[in-house]
C-alpha cells in the first residue's frame, strides 16, 4: 500500500515512526537545527529500514528507485531523506541516473549539516566521482549564497579520497574545491573544509601540508588546529 498522496509505501514513515526517540528528538533538533520534521531515529535502525526499502525495490529497474528517492526527499522529515541517500548508495544504477538537473533537485532543501553530509558523501561525491556531473558543477556550489551548497561542495571531496567510501584518491580535484572557499568564515563551511582536507591526508599528507602552511593566514582557526592535529597526530582532536 502507498500512503495517500506521497507515492511512498505506508510502511515506510510508520516503521520510522514507531522508532522515534523523543529524547534523541529533543537533542538532534539542538544538534543540527532544520526546517524538516526530526523524528529522533537512531542511525543504526533508520539504515535497517533503508534496506529493507532497498528489498521491497530489488525487482524495480533504476528509474523506479530513483523516483522513490525522490519521493522520500519531498517528504521534509528527517530520517526519510537520509533512507533515501541510503536507498541510492545501495541501488548504485539507480545512483548513476544521476545527472546536474536532477542531483540539484535531490539537493534542493537540505538545510544541516547531517541532512547535507549524507547527501554529499553518499550521492553527490560518488555522481561527481563517475563523470555524472563536471567539475564545473562542483566548483559552481562554491560560490553559492547557500551556505548548504558551499559544504556541500568541500564534504563531496570526501567520497574522492576515502577508500570506505569507494574513493582512490584526487588531491587536484579536492585542493581546487578548497582552494576556492579556504576563506570562508561560515562555521559549516568551515568545518567542512576541515573534513576535506583531513581526509586527503591519506593520500598525500605533504600536499596537505603545503596547503596548511601557504592558506595559514586566511584558513580559520578550527581549521588549522584540526587539520594540523590530524597530520601531526593521526587524530584531529588527540586530547579526547
Amino acid at each position: 500500500m502507498e500512503g495517500e498522496g506521497s507515492g511512498v509505501p505506508d510502511w515506510v514513515e510508520a516503521d520510522l515512526r514507531s522508532l522515534a526517540n523523543p529524547e534523541r528528538r529533543e537533542v538532534t533538533s539542538r544538534y543540527f537545527p532544520t526546517q524538516m520534521e526530526i523524528l529522533g531515529v537512531p542511525v543504526p535502525e533508520l539504515r535497517k529500514v533503508a534496506r529493507k526499502l532497498k528489498r521491497e525495490l530489488k525487482d524495480e529497474p533504476p528509474e523506479a528507485v530513483l523516483k522513490m528517492s525522490f519521493l522520500l526527499h519531498a517528504m521534509r522529515i528527517h530520517e526519510c531523506c537520509q533512507a533515501a541517500h541510503e536507498l541510492l548508495d545501495g541501488r548504485k544504477d539507480a545512483r548513476g541516473l544521476l545527472k546536474t538537473k536532477t542531483l540539484r533537485a535531490l539537493g534542493k532543501g537540505n538545510d544541516n549539516w547531517a541532512t547535507v553530509d549524507s547527501f554529499s558523501v553518499l550521492v553527490a561525491g560518488p555522481a561527481w566521482r563517475e563523470g555524472q556531473i563536471p567539475d564545473g558543477e562542483v566548483l559552481s556550489w562554491t560560490e553559492s549564497d547557500d551556505r548548504w551548497w558551499r559544504r556541500t561542495a568541500l564534504v563531496s571531496t570526501v567520497a574522492l579520497n576515502m577508500p570506505s567510501r569507494g574513493g582512490g584518491g584526487d588531491k587536484d580535484r579536492t585542493l581546487r574545491v578548497c582552494n576556492a572557499l579556504v576563506g570562508d568564515s561560515d562555521p559549516m563551511v568551515a568545518k567542512g573544509l576541515s573534513w576535506a582536507l583531513r581526509a586527503l591526508i591519506s593520500v598525500d599528507g605533504t600536499a596537505v601540508g603545503r596547503f596548511l602552511d601557504k592558506n595559514h593566514e586566511t584558513l580559520p582557526a578550527l581549521v588549522r588546529r584540526e587539520v594540523g592535529n590530524k597530520l601531526r597526530t593521526g587524530r584531529k582532536n588527540p586530547g579526547r
